[in-house]
Order: structure tokens, then C-alpha cells, then sequence
């Protein structure tokens, strides 16, 4: 059944808000987390079907506002070059939030991660969400969640060893 315009647009008010938070707070930028908001809301309009009920509205709403600014921080930077630099961020700390400076360099890694990689990062390291969380999130079990989060420690160590 397709949704009504109007069915639509209580859709719109009611989590276009929140999907501008999680876009701002991955992309860094008030403007782009305008158009990912934008685009996924228009997505979701012209191809109803690709929610089919299962998952919350919000659970996937917040998972394609996250893959879409995961693609728009990915596109036109040299993976190996961040990687490089920045790999020692995704090393868990002992505080309870990344810092500012952090925070940056979470983003500037994440543009160059495979994709798996780049949201199990997002979600554990700047959301803090738990395995089963994200398990949830990203529609696998928390077994896969836990492997992906060995790969990005695995990178973490191979580049302090390097150094």
C-alpha cells in the first residue's frame, strides 16, 4: 500500500528532525546534513516500499541517514593516506566521549573505510552503541558486529606497529 501525501509528511515532521541531528553530528556541517535529510526523506517518498515494516521507522531511518553521509564523507579522498594518518583514532579510550579533535579525525578515517567498517566505527565509537544495538541497527548479529570491530582494532594495532 502506498503511503498518502499527507501520511508522508506527518512521516516528515515527525523524524526530519532527528535525522538532521545524526546527519549534522556525522557530517559536521548544518548544510549537508540538509540535503542527506533532503535526499533520504525524498528516497523514502519515491520508493516506499524500501522500509516494508521491518524495523521501526526511526531504526531505519537512522540507518540510511548514516549510510548516506557515510558515502558523502567516502567520496573523493585517498583511502590509504587516511589510514595512514589516522587509524590510531579508532582505538577505544578510556574516556566516555571522543574529543573535538577526535571527532575530526573519526571522520576523516571513516571517509576511507569500507563500508561495514565505517558504520560498526560510527555507531560503537561516536555513538556508543552496544553490540546488540548495533546488530540491530545494521541488520546482522552481534557475532558479525564483534568480528568487524577485531578488523577495525587490527588496523588500529598493524599501524602502531608500523610506526
Amino acid at each position: 500500500m502506498t503511503p498518502t501525501r499527507q501520511q508522508l509528511e506527518e512521516l516528515y515532521r515527525a523524524h526530519a528532525a532527528n535525522a538532521f541531528r545524526r546527519a549534522r553530528s556525522l557530517l559536521g556541517h548544518s548544510a549537508d546534513a540538509h540535503e542527506v535529510v533532503h535526499d533520504v526523506f525524498v528516497s523514502l517518498f519515491e520508493r516506499p516500499e524500501q522500509h516494508a515494516g521491518h524495523s521501526r521507522m526511526s531504526t531505519f531511518l537512522y540507518s540510511a541517514v548514516t549510510h548516506l553521509c557515510l558515502n558523502r564523507l567516502r567520496n573523493g579522498k585517498t583511502r590509504e593516506r587516511l589510514l595512514a594518518q589516522h587509524a590510531d583514532v579508532l582505538a577505544p579510550s578510556d574516556r566516555a566521549r571522543p574529543s573535538a579533535d577526535q571527532l575530526v579525525q573519526l571522520r576523516a578515517l571513516i571517509e576511507r573505510l569500507p563500508e561495514a567498517l565505517a558504520q560498526v566505527a560510527v555507531y560503537r565509537y561516536m555513538d556508543e552503541l552496544t553490540h546488540e544495538e548495533i546488530a540491530e541497527i545494521m541488520g546482522c548479529s552481534r557475532r558479525h558486529v564483534g568480528d568487524l570491530l577485531k578488523r577495525l582494532n587490527d588496523l588500529s594495532e598493524a599501524r602502531e606497529s608500523a610506526e
